[in-house]
């Protein structure tokens, strides 16, 4: 299993990124799939997830209305598209597998800063 995340990097505030999380070594179209992430100092949290057809989803209070998750089961890719952004929102983020067995990409750094 490998889950490599993209399109992180430094944004103004108000600003949007999407992010990437490329699978492979399993059957991406079966599994549920999340975004996590963890700010400095702080434990890491769930940010979104999506189910294996991806028709239902579901959102951090946070970050509800602001950022969508989405998957392309052809590509083996979940996004999570982040508008709005906020200082708040600086953190590193995760991709992770739902179970069996605990799956994480390498993350990808998200800085939003002027």
């Amino acid at each position: 299993v490998q889950l490599v995340e993209s399109g992180g990097g430094l944004v103004q505030p108000g600003g949007s990124l999407r992010l990437s999380c490329a699978a492979s070594g399993f059957t991406f179209s079966s599994y549920k799939m999340s975004w996590y992430r963890q700010a400095p100092g702080k434990e890491r949290e769930l940010v979104a997830t999506i189910i294996s057809t991806g028709e239902t989803t579901t959102y951090a209070a946070s970050v509800k209305g602001r950022f969508t998750i989405s998957r392309d089961n052809a590509k083996n890719t979940v996004y999570l598209q982040m508008n709005s952004l906020k200082s708040e929102d600086t953190a590193v983020y995760y991709c992770k597998r739902s179970p069996p067995g605990v799956y994480w990409g390498q993350g990808t750094q998200v800085t939003v800063s002027s």
